[in-house]
């Protein structure tokens, strides 16, 4: 896709660096990036067009990239597992992964050198990381128990894998959506719970009965980021559970890009996401534009959608549809992995499965088809000590970004303060319900602070006249059913005197109790 320019307006210098070269170029260059070394590669190849590649250069981390992959509706299985642990063990110490929000991994401790052997080995296992940062589409999320639950409405993973490859050209990088204005978000729910938290994306695809007929609802717009957050709205589309889904991913994606430029998405890139535009044009006419796109009428949409049901987080032991089977779903803190973890979750896999791993937007692993007279023996293995069925309530729930450990855009360390700080309320305290709490270093929001129910975004404050780490508390974010962002309630809480603030929280509002 060509987008046209207009000399006229001015864009901001992310569009000046994709307009000199796409990102997706730097495919064709990654050997000779390699044989001049990293310290000497262009700056905005290095810093931002191998983003287009899933490569990421971190400054707190120098020569040791972070690879993020493309895992749509986080399905992966022992084999690719495998592959993955193949390449962080190489790593020692440095080699970690992560589970993302997104159903997604994430590889820390990459050598540039080493790149071009880890795609040929990701491509055996029909992985890839291409266009997952960035101007692109991310990784499309799904039901994590799709195909496998007997309240499931509509099985995701195929209309999931339509949409990613028409994406992504199977794979193989497509130029007609690697220059959107800024990133962009799809998702697609097949359950009553909303597992996909609908809310927060640039597209989602809700189930609905129209006229007895089950399709989806569209919803557009969401997202969160420093400059704004915004639930997503309705687009007033219906759309049969085929094909169409795919052609109105692709027809929206396109509005979006071609208008990106005179409607002014391009010249500040904290007013680039899709709502801007939808907020311009109003509905009715983005909605005409997009039909113009989809090439034939839209439906309109059903009166009600099928999401009656709260947010559930699939950890613990469930029924599948499959009579016999039962899924287990793993808690895994703050969603970090090492070597020996994941070739234990391979192996698991095989030895009581038939192979297939999911992951989820909470940061933990589904081990499914697991045959109900094994299900003892399953739950005795070690690795379920280090990610249990039953965790702690404030353990069980708790979400973080990667912190400043790794990223430079985070402002505090997250993981471990985090885990820590949930631990020890959990022994303190008697919490008779899951108590959702979010962190993120930074307001880019990668932790989703806004969806919880309690929300700490990093950021620097001060305490006795000196500069200390601290955070921004956030309130009422709700999930499933009715779900609704969350607001700021208090700036600048320094990281040291926050444990008192949230034991007093979980006790006036959410009914805690010390322990005796």
């Amino acid at each position: 896709m060509t987008v046209a320019t207009n000399p006229t307006l001015k864009v901001n210098k992310i569009e000046k660096a994709k307009a000199e070269k796409d990102g997706l170029a730097v495919k064709d260059e990654l050997e000779n990036f390699i044989k001049i070394g990293w310290e000497e590669m262009d700056k905005t190849d290095l810093e931002m067009r191998l983003k287009w590649l899933g490569i990421f250069y971190r400054p707190v981390t120098p020569g040791k990239f972070m690879l993020r992959l493309r895992t749509p509706n986080g399905n992966l299985d022992s084999k690719k597992m495998r592959v993955l642990a193949e390449i962080i063990q190489r790593y020692g110490d440095d080699g970690s992964a992560d589970i993302t929000t997104r159903q997604n991994i994430q590889l820390r401790g990459v050598r540039l050198e080493d790149i071009p052997e880890i795609f040929r080995k990701l491509e055996t296992v029909g992985m890839t990381s291409i266009q997952s940062g960035m101007d692109n589409v991310r990784n499309i999320t799904g039901s994590p128990v799709a195909g496998i639950d007997a309240d499931e409405l509509i099985d995701t993973r195929e209309l999931v894998k339509k949409v990613e490859d028409m994406i992504t050209n199977n794979g193989q990088g497509n130029y007609a959506f690697t220059n959107l204005p800024r990133k962009f978000n799809i998702a697609i729910e097949g359950g009553r719970d909303n597992s996909i938290h609908a809310e927060i994306n640039d597209i989602a695809f809700v189930p609905a009965y129209k006229q007895g007929e089950l399709g989806f609802n569209v919803l557009v717009g969401g997202y969160l980021s420093a400059q704004r957050c915004a639930e997503a709205v309705k687009m007033d589309v219906w759309v049969a559970p085929n094909d169409d889904v795919v052609e109105l991913c692709r027809a929206i994606l396109t509005v979006y890009t071609e208008n990106g430029l005179n409607e002014g998405l391009r010249t500040n890139r904290q007013k680039a996401r899709l709502m801007w535009l939808i907020d311009k044009w109003g509905m009715e006419k983005f909605r005409s534009e997009v039909e113009k796109e989809f090439g034939k009428p839209l439906m309109r949409a059903a009166l009600e959608d099928e999401i009656t049901q709260d947010k559930k987080d699939y950890i613990g032991i469930y029924p599948q549809k499959q009579a016999g089977y039962s899924y287990v779903g793993l808690h895994v803190p703050v969603g970090r992995l090492d070597a020996s973890a994941m070739f234990e979750i391979a192996r698991l896999a095989e030895v009581y499965g038939n192979g297939e791993i999911r992951a989820t937007v909470e940061q933990n692993f589904i081990i499914p088809f697991l045959k109900n007279e094994h299900l003892e023996a399953f739950l005795a293995e070690p690795l379920l000590q280090q990610f249990p069925v039953n965790p702690t309530p404030l353990t069980r729930s708790l979400i973080s970004c990667t912190g400043n450990r790794y990223c430079n855009f985070a402002m505090i360390e997250t993981k471990h303060r985090g885990l820590q700080l949930a631990q020890e309320l959990d022994r303190e305290l008697e919490i008779p319900q899951r108590v959702r709490i979010h962190w993120t270093g930074c307001p880019n929001s990668c932790g989703q602070v806004q969806a919880a129910d309690i929300g700490l975004m990093g950021t620097k404050t001060r305490k006795n006249g000196e500069a200390v780490e601290g955070v921004d508390l956030y309130m009422g974010g709700k999930v499933g059913k009715d779900a609704k962002l969350g607001d700021l309630q208090q700036k600048g809480i320094p990281c040291e005197d926050l444990k008192p603030i949230l034991r007093n929280l979980l006790i006036e509002q959410f009914g805690a109790k010390l322990k005796e």
